[in-house]
């Protein structure tokens, strides 16, 4: 007989337990398959589909420079997809995709722009195109793409651009530590048109990737070791809006994280949630700072931000307004607007919110959405926040 399904699960639909969207699609786990050359493709997805919420699959070289290339590394025993027409090959394999439930990337390693609007010409928007500026194999270096890419940033931008040109989600998969600075290099991006940031952090850990977050408002997929329950949950609570696994995708890892990652949803109501601002949060953690009256982090924060006090506090009320997190008169500032992380523990939150009948996980929904309001602030001024 079939286990039932708690009520919870049953309620919890893929949009309200993530709110995660990408190329107009639901993502309804925030793990992704990364790419592998040789070994990510419609079949490996296919296999992983049940606890993943996208696959990039690839990559694949679409030029003649990039084509010899991979020939060169086949001859030297790695891995590689060798295709004479690389655009009907991903198409082939996209096709198999289109009824997996899963957002489907394709990792392509090309040596100019025009190679990358090419094909995305050629095969239109129902993916997302990730520009590879991660591979550091001499071959593909040696043909302008891959790690090239991150001592050539101009180039990026213009392939960026060249993309965004063709009307299609662009995702860009970087290697941190390699251009002269992530923070720079990632809104360099934002501007040029990306929409995602696939960051393979190396050894750097969550303290680049809530630089990278500080920089952009770009979706961050986090890379790299990504291989326990307590790994993610750092991902998440420093920047990360996905985690993308590679040779640790096996379906016994995906299936536990994306069990673990459901119930904490569930049970917090934000799942990437950041850190508190005095904790070491990034800066979505405004939505949990108090009033701006005493010597704490917010202040040089915001001096950071170009933001005044009185206008965090004016964007911080008027982001309420309305709401049941308005009020809360009994709470230390006489709002809930200015209340902390639900993991805090507070008797005045939560008598306020047992008041107004609001539950800690819907609590910590309004604080996303004031945190949005605020990173909107925060990203239209442009600021730069640059931060250790």
């Amino acid at each position: 007989m079939q286990k039932k399904k708690n009520t919870q699960e049953m309620i919890m639909d893929p949009y309200d337990r993530y709110e995660l969207m990408v190329n107009g699609t639901v993502v309804k786990t925030p793990i992704v398959l990364a790419s592998m050359a040789g070994v990510v493709d419609a079949a490996y997805a296919l296999a992983r589909k049940e606890h993943a919420g996208m696959v990039c699959i690839g990559g694949y070289s679409i030029d003649e420079a990039t084509l010899a290339a991979s020939r060169l590394l086949v001859e030297a025993g790695r891995d590689e997809f060798l295709t004479d027409d690389p655009v009907a090959e991903i198409r082939a394999q996209a096709e198999m995709l289109a009824e997996s439930g899963l957002v489907v990337a394709v990792n392509m390693r090309g040596s100019a722009p025009e190679s990358f609007a090419a094909a995305a010409r050629a095969l239109g928007p129902g993916m997302v195109y990730e520009i590879d500026a991660h591979c550091r194999q001499e071959p593909m270096i040696a043909a302008g793409c891959g790690e090239a890419l991150l001592k050539n940033t101009e180039q990026l931008e213009e392939t960026v651009r060249a993309l965004k040109a063709e009307n299609v989600t662009v995702s860009v998969k970087i290697r941190a530590g390699v251009a002269d600075d992530d923070r720079a290099l990632a809104q360099a991006l934002w501007h040029a048109g990306a929409d995602i940031l696939h960051i393979d952090l190396m050894d750097f850990g969550h303290t680049k990737l809530r630089q990278i977050r500080n920089a952009c408002p770009l979706i961050l997929i986090a890379n790299n070791s990504i291989t326990s329950f307590s790994v993610v949950k750092d991902m998440l609570a420093h920047g990360a809006d996905m985690v993308s696994l590679a040779r640790h995708a096996d379906p016994a890892t995906l299936a536990d994280l994306d069990t673990k990652m459901a119930a904490y949803a569930d049970e917090t109501g934000w799942y990437n949630a950041p850190k508190q601002l005095c904790r070491g949060g990034d800066i979505r953690s405004l939505t949990f700072c108090c009033m701006p009256v005493k010597n704490c982090p917010l202040i040089p924060s915001l001096e950071h931000l170009g933001i005044s006090r009185n206008e965090f506090m004016s964007i911080k009320l008027d982001g309420v307004k309305n709401t049941l997190i308005e009020g809360g008169e009994n709470t230390c500032f006489g709002s809930l607007t200015w209340c902390c992380k639900s993991s805090t523990p507070c008797i005045f939150r939560n008598m306020a919110l047992q008041q107004v009948g609001l539950s800690l996980p819907d609590y910590m929904r309004y604080k996303r959405r004031l945190s949005e309001k605020l990173m909107k602030r925060v990203f239209e001024g442009d600021a730069f926040y640059a931060t250790e």
